[in-house]
């Protein structure tokens, strides 16, 4: 859709459509530039507070890929008229406690009918313009770390299907909820790193895939050390299959190109394609500053799962 599309160009717009990075970024003055993103999804779990702080903790994480702060952000919902006003307003006030925990605020938004309801947010931020992080930053050699642990596309779908223990989705909503803020927080300590995005909706082979393309590399990652979530192999086993894991899978391993080991455990290599709602960030970092990273993090207090590396080539090998 966006391919025929003909977008002028500006010099003052340093990340934009042509990147496919995780952000906008704009020059406003020399050394100021503001970073800006919008998302927004439809119900991932039935309470309404939760589902506004999880939507607004995924609007945000671009930002914070992007190695940016929030300053303020907009909602946008789409509700239906039959949904209690108590409803709209617990959303709203999830997303605005959620908000909250980076000292800023939701400053206003714009709500339409829709049978289906939909939130989310348009965030801005600012940003360092000699200090933008970026899916094009790798450099072969680099390791590569992942924040948070992935499945929460099966953890849902088994949660929709009433198939998911309430400790399993218990777990799994804790690590949506929790913000980008301090993982990004981390990676900026290290000044050399220069490559990072958030694994969301593609899953992680989808936004690997990105920045393998990005950077002109070919990534190498470890099934084995790719960090789950609690119940996510048991329900992948069962079925609970969300539809945009097999798209991912069947654009990426033709587009990319992923190259998949028949040694990798076949419900592992699925759970690599779970499109993902408020996954953690995914880094490249030189092995002269992976220990450094690693500290960072822990004093942090952010999970640190080295997963691969950066190797010469183009595309993703999977190994076991």
């Amino acid at each position: 859709m966006l391919q025929p599309l003909t977008i002028p160009t500006d010099p003052n717009l340093l990340v934009g459509l042509q990147t496919s990075d995780d952000a906008a970024v704009y020059l406003v003055a020399p050394g100021v530039a503001i970073v800006q993103t919008v998302d927004f999804f439809t119900p991932i779990v039935d309470d309404p507070w939760t589902y506004g702080a999880i939507a607004a903790a995924n609007s945000m994480s671009d930002i914070f890929a992007m190695g940016g702060d929030v300053l303020f952000a907009l909602n946008i919902a789409a509700v239906p008229d039959t949904l209690p006003p108590s409803v709209i307003t617990a959303i709203f006030q999830g997303a605005s406690d959620k908000v909250q925990e980076t000292g800023t605020v939701i400053a206003g938004g714009h709500t339409v009918a829709d049978p289906e309801p939909k939130f989310g947010l348009c965030v801005t931020g600012r940003i360092d313009p000699e200090r933008i992080l970026s899916k094009g930053g790798l450099r072969v050699g680099d390791r590569l770390y992942l924040s948070k642990p992935i499945g929460t596309g099966v953890i849902a779908t088994a949660a929709k299907r009433g198939m998911c223990e309430a400790t399993h989705l218990k777990v799994a909503v804790e690590t949506m909820l929790r913000l980008n803020l301090q993982a990004s927080a981390a990676v900026r300590s290290i000044p050399s790193i220069g490559a990072c995005t958030d694994v969301t909706g593609f899953g992680l082979i989808g936004h690997a895939s990105e920045m393998a393309h990005r950077s002109g590399v070919r990534l190498r990652i470890v099934a084995s050390e790719v960090p789950l979530l609690p119940g996510a192999t048991e329900y992948a086993k069962q079925g609970a299959i969300a539809g945009g894991l097999d798209r991912n899978r069947a654009y990426f391993m033709s587009h990319a190109p992923v190259e998949l080991s028949a040694a990798v455990d076949p419900t592992i290599a699925q759970l690599l394609f779970d499109p993902q709602t408020s996954g953690g960030l995914l880094i490249g970092v030189s092995p002269t500053d992976a220990a450094a990273l690693e500290s960072a993090f822990a004093d942090h207090g952010v999970m640190a799962a080295e997963i691969g590396e950066v190797l010469a080539g183009s595309g993703i090998d999977v190994v076991p």
